[in-house]
């Protein structure tokens, strides 16, 4: 019987990821899996749409990505284990820590950070542009600092709590998984006119994935002010007054959560392609916002992952 991750090899993923970063690969899982999407993309819209709709197209893109995500990661470790033990424990954890984002989350929001301090905002918003959706060329130095702020709450879940949740639950298998569906959602999950159809099933899948974790991330955060003696009540009554406001229905949770905690406000106008998108306000402007305050939802966020990484451990290891 292959043991898809234990104990040990979970936190071997977590440190891997925290002391290398994401790694470099040519064939990184994730990049494999947004090579096979952007391909996918192109022969499914090959097809006459008298012959296949875009909606359908876009739930057999969803269904076959996840599936095969899973079943590939399945077998890659079966059949390391069949060769030998050793090897399948490396393969488990290797894979493992491929769906972490922990370091790369830090060092892209500190790269933004040092633009910053340096005075370079062009810099800033190039190395912004990196990690976020929305258009970054013509923000000002607040909204550069609210983006970054934004982005690192927001992948606080997606990017950290959710593999872990979904490594405990189902080993790199299932963790694969779901990085497959949030994939899908930050390439074809967009509500514009080429993918409202084609993304309806993938953004739909992601925001059931994410459901569960990112209510999960918004507690955990809490916990992350008190330690840090942040403003861990006005984190719990923003996430409790604002996070439902969002146009997410999860985003929201760990954004009202870091808002609340660093008594900054976040939400306001975006552009995606030129186009205004209005998002709710959340929290109260008590605070401005300056790139110290980058640091301090980065402490956050490391502080977030590693109080999961522990829960998950001691569960794990009553459950064994």
């Amino acid at each position: 019987m292959v043991e898809m991750i234990n104990p040990i090899g979970l936190i071997g993923a977590y440190l891997l990821d925290f002391i290398l970063g994401d790694p470099e690969w040519p064939f990184h899982p994730i990049r494999v899996i947004g090579k096979t999407i952007e391909y996918l993309e192109i022969f499914l819209r090959r097809i006459k749409k008298n012959i296949l709709g875009e909606k359908t197209m876009g739930i057999l893109l969803c269904a076959f990505v996840v599936i095969s995500t899973y079943g590939i990661t399945w077998s890659i470790i079966y059949l390391s284990y069949r060769l030998n033990i050793y090897l399948g424990i490396s393969v488990t954890v290797l894979l493992a820590y491929t769906t972490l984002s922990i370091r790369s989350l830090g060092k892209s929001a500190y790269q933004v950070r040092n633009c910053l301090k340096e005075g370079d905002e062009d810099g800033a918003r190039k190395k912004l542009s990196l990690i976020v959706g929305r258009d970054t060329m013509e923000l000002d130095r607040s909204g550069i600092i609210r983006a970054t702020i934004e982005t690192v709450a927001e992948n606080t879940s997606d990017g950290i709590i959710a593999p872990i949740f979904y490594l405990v639950l189902g080993g790199p298998p299932l963790g694969m998984a779901y990085k497959a569906v949030n994939t899908l959602d930050s390439m074809v999950g967009y509500k514009n006119e080429r993918y409202l159809a084609l993304g309806w099933a993938s953004a739909k899948l992601d925001d059931i994935a994410n459901y569960i974790p990112a209510r999960i991330t918004g507690i955990l955060l809490i916990a992350a002010a008190l330690i840090l003696r942040k403003d861990w009540k006005s984190a719990y009554l923003t996430v409790k007054k604002d996070a439902k406001k969002h146009m997410s229905p999860n985003s929201g949770y760990p954004e009202s959560a870091v808002a609340g905690a660093l008594r900054i406000q976040l939400g306001g106008t975006n552009h995606y392609g030129g186009i205004p998108v209005k998002t709710a306000l959340l929290g109260n402007n008590r605070v401005e916002l300056s790139d110290g305050t980058i640091g301090e939802v980065v402490s956050m966020m490391y502080l977030t992952s590693l109080i999961m990484i522990l829960l998950c451990v001691l569960i794990m290891g009553l459950m064994r």
